[in-house]
């Protein structure tokens, strides 16, 4: 077993107002000026910073004509700067939570949300709402939304289908999606200047999401009605970072959802391959728990709606089961 009887014993004995001061200190660089900026004289100051260096057990400072701090003063620092951050943080979240606001969001999103506007929705909810965080996560949407049940998640985004339909779930529908092909900068066709289609790279490597992914099982369906269900990728994985370096760095072919193909190709990443028929992905949209449902989270739901798809000012009605 760990013995924390001594971090314990010197930790009770740090004040907050220790802290505080050591950090004036520190900033003033003389024991003269610290005194002057806590309103104390230079013997209060003088035998204030004795005290803490018993405390601590060791010397903090080197005294001059400016203090300089020792190793242990450096390590007193970085504890000083992150409680006080701390206790600063949670007395802005106090405040908030007793005028009946949301400190934090958390929302889950797969890459069809990110890339359908939740950049944009977050923006605009903090114009709003300056004095709340929102923490993104990113995953598979059935891992997200058992976040919903554990309240670590507040809302999260992916396509509408039976887990949506939770008793305890709401959602609001936010645009629809279908599947891309695409192309980066390592595909040999990157540089032709005529539209390419499906025939055209139908027979390159393929990158695919896994067996089982929804994007997956469209693709499959698709290849089945072009009768080209002999194609097997060459590399397979659920990470968009990883295909994307892939298409960038080889000769491959990738499938992905259109809205991430869109947001890709504008940065000059991806380039799509035309399809004669459009490939299914399905609603995206925003889910969360009826019984947790916060007027915050209500106005950042009102937000993705308005800015989904990128198309910022639409007029939203209040979303169902709010």
């Amino acid at each position: 077993m760990i013995d924390r009887s001594e971090g314990a014993s010197w930790a009770r004995s740090i004040k907050v107002r220790h802290l505080e001061s050591f950090l004036v200190l520190d900033e003033a660089g003389t024991l003269t000026e610290a005194a002057a900026r806590l309103h104390m004289t230079q013997s209060a100051m003088s035998h204030w910073l004795a005290e803490l260096e018993r405390v601590a057990g060791t010397p903090l400072v080197v005294r001059g004509r400016k203090v300089q701090l020792t190793p242990a003063g450096h390590l007193l620092r970085r504890l000083a700067l992150t409680v006080l951050g701390d206790v600063a943080r949670t007395g802005r979240e106090m405040h908030a939570v007793a005028a009946g606001r949301v400190p934090r969001l958390n929302v889950g999103s797969v890459w069809a949300g990110i890339a359908g506007g939740l950049p944009e929705a977050v923006a605009a909810f903090q114009q709003r709402h300056a004095d709340v965080a929102v923490s993104i996560h990113d995953g598979p949407f059935d891992n997200l939304l058992k976040g919903l049940e554990t309240r670590a998640m507040d809302a999260v985004i992916g396509v509408l289908d039976a887990r949506a339909h939770q008793p305890q779930l709401a959602h609001q529908v936010l645009f629809d999606d279908r599947v891309s092909i695409v192309i980066g900068q390592g595909s040999r066709h990157w540089g032709s200047n005529r539209v390419l289609d499906f025939a055209d790279v139908l027979r390159e490597k393929w990158v695919m999401p896994p067996v089982g992914t929804l994007t997956r099982i469209q693709m499959d369906a698709y290849l089945i009605e072009q009768q080209a269900s002999w194609l097997v990728p060459k590399a397979e994985t659920a990470s968009l970072a990883m295909m994307q370096a892939l298409l960038q760095k080889g000769d491959y072919v990738g499938a992905c959802s259109e809205s991430m193909a869109d947001y890709m190709a504008s940065l000059g990443l991806f380039k799509k391959v035309a399809v004669d028929s459009n490939i299914r992905f399905g609603p995206i949209t925003v889910v969360w728990n009826r019984e947790h449902a916060s007027a915050t989270l209500m106005d950042f739901v009102a937000c993705l709606k308005a800015h989904a798809r990128g198309v910022p000012g639409v007029p939203v009605q209040a979303p169902p089961g709010a």
